[in-house]
């Protein structure tokens, strides 16, 4: 949970001189592998598909460093990544119970809610004539910073759905209304397209299509009309992107990402974008650029087989929800699961949608998702198979096959 907590939340950005640099992230890790160490009852990370994914791209990863053109510029970037993700695997061996995910997603929502309600007041009172941005790391942009908080708010919707308290249900509306303004007030045209195909799959997915619409739609007219002409201005965009030179830029970039993978088996390296590749594999040699995309992220730095492992990962996680949502309706007990497996759905498609425009293929958020959707699956199945033990156990002394006690002993629950 700390680690999390401080690999999302980066809360030592915050603060001032040594503190700032101090390896706080590092420290937790080291903490949590002695812990892990002596912790009884660990449970088998790659019990579910999307770790083995997941492990299999790390191993991919692994195997196209030291092809990299710059294998010194990749290494600082491997070693992060490594710790994001070898600690998402320590975290599904050490958490198990309803009550560890239920903390894991309040830290996770925690973690961004923070900047997005504070970026939503900023929003506010700045009429949204300001930027919003991030507090370093993955999340240092304003781009970066929007797709986070818009991932996030569907785990917001989660927690609102399975609190009891009125107040609490209301705090989390104003939380989703302000993590919304937030990402508008970012001024990202990849936030306002995954925000928009959130919703359109939630309107989707709606039971009350009617309903459900129209309150988009009044909610959608009431923040876009906040935002300042220079917001419309800059979102309009969108439609003229071949007369804007970041998108150029940016579709530059996916083309020597592609350039490079169709030359090269295992990629080009995390340290790919310099002068000197983009010289050899780039339209416009002199347009120096990132990826933003995640997906031409991971096709140039590390191939096709790459990028194959990497859309693996969320597919089966997808279809880890999608498991959640047709199997974890029947009772009481197991309802929560449905309703977390629904809103991890909705959180990828802002993933999918927004990440096509920026570079975190690596960030943590999503491997939270993945996190808790196998978490949850693995919870699910446990309490299955308790209860199918339940009913067949022998009632009064009398075994499964032998004279029925009465109507009890077919119904007996948990």
């Amino acid at each position: 949970m700390l680690w999390t907590w401080v690999s999302l939340m980066n809360p030592h950005s915050l603060t001032y001189g040594f503190a700032q640099s101090f390896p706080v992230a590092a420290v937790v890790a080291v903490a949590t592998l002695i812990g892990l160490l002596a912790a009884k009852g660990k449970q088998n990370p790659f019990a579910e598909a999307p770790a083995i994914w997941l492990a299999l791209f790390v191993g991919w990863m692994c195997f196209t460093y030291p092809f990299s053109y710059n294998v010194d510029g990749s290494t600082q970037m491997l070693s992060k990544v490594l710790k994001i993700d070898i600690m998402a695997l320590v975290t599904l061996m050490l958490l198990k119970s309803k009550r560890h995910i239920e903390i894991f997603v309040w830290v996770v929502v925690g973690s961004l809610g923070f900047y997005g309600v504070k970026g939503g007041l900023f929003t506010i009172m700045t009429g949204g004539n300001y930027r919003v941005w991030g507090p370093g790391g993955f999340i240092g942009g304003n781009n970066e910073l929007a797709l986070a908080l818009i991932v996030i708010i569907p785990l917001m919707r989660f927690l609102q759905l399975q609190a009891t308290n009125r107040w609490v249900k209301h705090g989390f509306s104003a939380a989703m209304l302000l993590t919304a303004a937030a990402a508008l007030g970012s001024h990202s045209r990849g936030a306002l397209l995954a925000i928009a195909a959130m919703a359109f799959y939630m309107w989707l997915k709606s039971p009350k299509k009617m309903v459900f619409g129209v309150g988009i739609l009044v909610f959608s007219i009431g923040l876009v009309a906040f935002m300042p002409e220079q917001w419309e201005a800059r979102m309009s965009t969108i439609n003229t992107y071949d007369q804007d030179a970041s998108a150029m830029g940016r579709i530059n970039a996916w083309w020597a990402a592609y350039n490079v993978a169709t030359t090269h088996l295992t990629g080009a390296g995390f340290d790919m974008y310099t002068y000197e590749i983009f010289a050899k594999f780039a339209p416009n040699p002199l347009d120096l650029h990132a990826a933003h995309s995640i997906y031409f992220q991971v096709l140039g730095e590390h191939g096709f087989i790459g990028l194959f492992l990497f859309l693996a990962i969320w597919w089966s996680t997808w279809r880890t929800a999608q498991w959640l949502i047709r199997n974890c309706g029947e009772t009481r007990e197991t309802e929560w699961c449905r309703h977390l497996g629904a809103m991890c759905q909705v959180a990828l498609v802002g993933y999918a949608v927004g990440g096509a425009f920026l570079s975190l293929a690596y960030f943590d958020l999503p491997y939270d998702i993945l996190i808790i959707a196998v978490l949850a699956k693995r919870w699910a199945l446990e309490a299955k198979s308790e209860q199918k033990n339940a009913a067949d156990a022998p009632l009064d002394g009398v075994s499964p096959g032998g004279p029925k006690v009465g109507a009890q002993q077919l119904s007996f629950r948990r």
